[in-house]
């Protein structure tokens, strides 16, 4: 029901990007998803890939500040207002959005969230019948 994301610390100077991206083709470790929101001295870039965990490890090894979290995961129809659907029932629920990020493959739509409560939004998700999305199933769709 979820999928693992990597919250990578870069600082805001040039070549720090890079490194991480260079981290990642050596390792020939896919980019299925990302996002980067910054302050005044560092951004967070958060990432979907093809292999999370050998991702951390090869990002840690590298000196580069990482977490890996859960993170939710649906898919919706590529149709416009399917977002501001899904988080209208979040919202009913007294479920706050911490963040959220989307993108379109292969005509799907998938809604990359975190929220303020993991167990109430996990049973939203199956109560709601949303179609919730796992690393497999991202990895399928990114090889397709």
């Amino acid at each position: 029901m979820t999928v693992q994301q990597l919250s990578i610390f870069i600082e805001n100077k040039s070549g720090t990007l890079l490194k991480v991206l260079e981290v990642l083709e050596e390792a020939k470790i896919q980019i299925i998803a990302s996002t980067i929101s910054d302050t005044v001295d560092y951004g967070i870039y958060r990432v979907i890939c093809s292999d999370p965990s050998r991702a951390y490890l090869l990002l840690k090894e590298a000196g580069i500040s990482i977490t890996l979290t859960d993170v939710f995961a649906v898919e919706l129809e590529n149709k416009p207002g399917q977002a501001a659907c899904a988080m209208k029932i979040f919202a009913q629920a007294g479920i706050s959005i911490n963040y959220m990020y989307s993108f379109l493959v292969h005509g799907k739509g998938i809604l990359i969230f975190r929220t303020s409560d993991t167990e109430k939004s996990r049973e939203v998700i199956v109560l709601n019948k949303m179609t919730s999305i796992t690393n497999d199933i991202l990895n399928s769709l990114a090889e397709e």
